[in-house]
């Protein structure tokens, strides 16, 4: 009862810093969505509605509706104009990477699936000039000089161990600097990585897939998410025929697991919804001749989520979507004290486009430190202190083999957001777990306890925005699958 009480006041005092107009439009939509279910009772006919798809998350206290006014109304607007600005639209990938796990089986010969990538001449100044981890101006210079200095000195060191020693050395230093990192990296200084515009290649359906895209989504479930190979997703294409399986054996084990680790399934299950709602929400509907349309597929998206068409599998999975999107929610809140120091620019070489990006980030962290049910990382790794240590390593490197495991994407396209939306969460979840060395951040200087690449900022605050998107397609989905029963 005094939870329900918390939580009552918590989303009354939330509604009242919305506004009249969102709370009048939200009270409309929950009417709406009580009709549904109304009608869902009595006909049988209208069980595919997504009207339960309602209420509050499992393993956190935050209801559905709540997260639905905050991101369409406050959010969603703030995060896509703030992915159009230069510093979060140039993105620096190798797309070339061979895959580690299996014989690479050819890149997709689709054109849709191709990526261009962007001339050098066109990327800004500051983003393509300063070291390739370091985004503000200041920075950059003292980088530089510190560089300079360390390879005076290694150079010297250098002189005296073999070269066996020398690559021990390097090893140590590399394994050193990404102890923290939940994904593997590119590296930007390779020559195979490229600088591609993020708004000249959108993420959308490109026609690829068929056994090599259920490859890597089965590789990632099946030897990655801590399941025995024993108990079998619901709808897996590449599981053997399990008969009437409702997946009722899947969930209960899921429910065994613990907090941790059921956490980890439900982040990878909401990442590939979101990727699956922005391929029906940019969907190939035709290429003609000279000419290629895109937009919505209600049929692909009930295909993917109808309640019974998936046999209820739909519902989890967006459910899932929504955890997702409060952990990032959550690591961009924590990591907003980052950000607000003077140190930190966005550089890209022009004064006022920097300038005007980093207030529009701060009011996105500003909305976000506002939201009152985040998710609380603190009940994560909470066990004995040994155990917990051996979990959460065992965590991070799990994660950071899927992020390996993106390199296995056959198409450009969908391995350049898939990479770039792994790396994202990858992110979060380095901020969720640096707590301490984010209140210890000195104003003025750097801190070799918490750093976050430009790579790590474009690849977090770009992930977020496509979790946004998602939400806010799935509620253009919703009124086109209400306009269609009409």
């Amino acid at each position: 009862m005094i939870n329900i009480t918390l939580r009552a006041g918590g989303l009354t005092l939330f509604l009242f810093l919305l506004g009249s107009d969102f709370v009048l439009g939200w009270l409309n939509n929950i009417k709406s969505s009580t009709q549904q279910s109304e009608r869902s009772i009595t006909s049988s006919s209208d069980q595919s509605c997504f009207c339960h798809l309602t209420g509050v998350l499992d393993d956190c206290f935050c209801d559905i509706e709540s997260i639905d006014v905050f991101n369409n109304f406050k959010i969603y607007p703030k995060i896509q104009k703030l992915t159009e600005r230069d510093f979060f639209r140039y993105y620096k990938v190798n797309l070339r990477r061979p895959c580690p796990f299996w014989p690479d089986d050819g890149h997709c010969s689709i054109k849709n699936c191709q990526v261009e990538p962007c001339p050098e001449s066109k990327v800004p100044m500051g983003i393509k000039a300063g070291n390739y981890n370091k985004y503000a101006q200041d920075t950059n210079t003292v980088t530089e000089i510190e560089d300079c200095v360390q390879a005076n000195q290694l150079g010297a060191i250098n002189s005296t161990l073999s070269n066996q020693s020398k690559e021990a050395f390097v090893e140590w230093a590399r394994h050193d600097d990404a102890k923290d990192h939940f994904c593997e990296l590119d590296d930007e200084t390779s020559p195979d990585a490229e600088y591609v515009d993020l708004l000249f290649n959108p993420e959308r359906y490109t026609g690829y897939k068929g056994p090599s895209a259920w490859r890597v989504w089965n590789s990632i479930y099946e030897e990655n998410c801590f399941k025995p190979r024993s108990v079998y997703r619901p709808l897996n294409p590449l599981a053997p025929s399990r008969g009437d399986d409702d997946g009722e054996n899947f969930y209960n084990w899921l429910e065994g697991l613990c907090l941790e680790k059921r956490v980890f399934y439900r982040l990878i299950s909401g990442l590939h919804t979101s990727i699956n709602i922005h391929l029906c929400a940019k969907y190939l509907i035709d290429e003609g001749w000279g000419k290629t349309t895109w937009g919505t597929n209600v049929k692909e998206f009930r295909h993917r989520f109808d309640p019974v068409e998936t046999k209820g599998e739909g519902t989890r999975r967006l459910k899932n979507l929504y955890f997702l999107y409060l952990i990032e929610l959550r690591a961009l809140s924590k990591v907003a004290p980052y950000f607000e120091r003077t140190i930190v620019e966005l550089y890209t070489g022009n004064t006022e486009e920097d300038a005007a990006t980093k207030e529009l980030l701060l009011q996105v962290f500003n909305e976000t430190k506002a939201f009152p049910m985040h998710f609380d990382e603190k009940s994560m790794f909470a066990g004995g202190k040994k155990e917990a240590k051996i979990l959460k390593e065992e965590f991070r490197l799990h994660f950071k083999n899927i992020s390996r495991i993106m390199d296995c994407v056959g198409c450009s396209s969908c391995r350049l957001w898939g990479k770039l939306q792994t790396q994202g969460l990858g992110t979060a979840l380095k901020i969720l777990f640096s707590e301490k060395e984010i209140k210890n951040l000195s104003e003025n200087s750097t801190s070799k306890d918490f750093q976050l690449t430009r790579q790590e900022i474009v690849g977090l605050l770009n992930a977020f925005g496509r979790l946004s998107t998602s939400i806010k397609e799935l509620q253009n989905f919703k009124t086109l699958l209400q306009d269609n029963r009409k």
